[in-house]
């Protein structure tokens, strides 16, 4: 994008494209395993026919791709080359793009991971980073401040799905309340007014269970991870985010990948996800 003006609010832009295309948001994970399964080998040649192919059979018809840039950055710049293209060419054809890139740093240093994916001009612009708030959540202001700007938006860590992950976010403050119900009052604080949708979500993982101890209206999105190889199904998720249910976006992404390299398999299996993704909430 070249562009520097800024763009419509990042949530305006998701709840439209949810509304429109269904909320469902495939990874774009080239692994190596992933890779094999698809006949290709493990290198550039591999990794662009594999990224090349996810966003001709996904970017015209989801809500949203999240390529997991790490896979990429193995690669070296040849890898961030094709990453490059392939957040291009999906956000022309339609889709919006989440970097899942994770990053969390202070100050200066958060600022420049800002300024790589959340300025309109930049090689890598996303419409949305995911982003990690465990040096304090005021550590990424630079971000915050950055997406407001330029129409992006973030999504924050905050109950995620790995096991690892309690031992942080169920910590709890001396206030009484834990880590990750910390960085949900933080995004609410963020999302505040905004209509339709805020454009800071978090990251809350469909494998949790029972979240009713948790307030998830945030009034911004949900990224939930989990479905599919993870063990969570579609018509779990009313049962993990109650009357949030409608503001998730559901991340699948072997679910769908491993149908590949066939663009009408892959269309195919993503197709069946949304349409149990949109029976589930619609039935909540």
């Amino acid at each position: 994008m070249t562009s520097t003006s800024p763009l419509e609010p990042f949530g305006a832009r998701l709840r439209r494209a949810m509304d429109e295309r269904g909320p469902l948001c495939v990874g774009i994970d080239p692994h190596a395993s992933l890779l094999a399964e698809w006949g290709l080998d493990d290198d550039i040649a591999g990794l662009e026919r594999f990224s090349r192919t996810v966003v001709e059979a996904m970017a015209d018809r989801v809500a949203v791709l999240k390529p997991q840039s790490a896979f990429f950055e193995r690669f070296g710049s040849r890898g961030l080359a094709v990453l490059e293209k392939s957040v291009q060419e999906a956000r022309a054809a339609g889709a919006l793009v989440v970097m899942d890139a994770k990053r969390g740093d202070i100050g200066s240093t958060m600022a420049a991971y800002a300024e790589a994916f959340l300025r309109p001009d930049a090689p890598l612009f996303s419409d949305a980073l995911t982003v990690s708030p465990y040096l304090g959540y005021g550590s990424l202001s630079p971000a915050v401040a950055l997406a407001r700007e330029s129409g992006a938006g973030l999504f924050v860590l905050a109950l995620t799905s790995n096991p690892e992950g309690g031992e942080v976010q169920h910590a709890v403050r001396a206030d009484g309340r834990n880590i990750g119900a910390t960085m949900l009052a933080h995004l609410a604080a963020e999302n505040a007014g905004e209509e339709p949708l805020g454009s800071f979500g978090a990251v809350v993982g469909a494998t949790l269970g029972d979240l009713s101890s948790y307030d998830l209206d945030v009034n911004g999105p949900l990224l939930a991870p989990g479905i599919g190889a993870q063990g969570a199904t579609p018509a779990d998720l009313p049962g993990v985010f109650g009357a949030a249910v409608r503001n998730v976006v559901p991340n699948v992404s072997r679910g769908v990948l491993r149908h590949g390299p066939d663009v009408s398999a892959l269309r195919g299996a993503a197709e069946r996800f949304a349409q149990e993704i949109q029976g589930a909430v619609a039935g909540a």
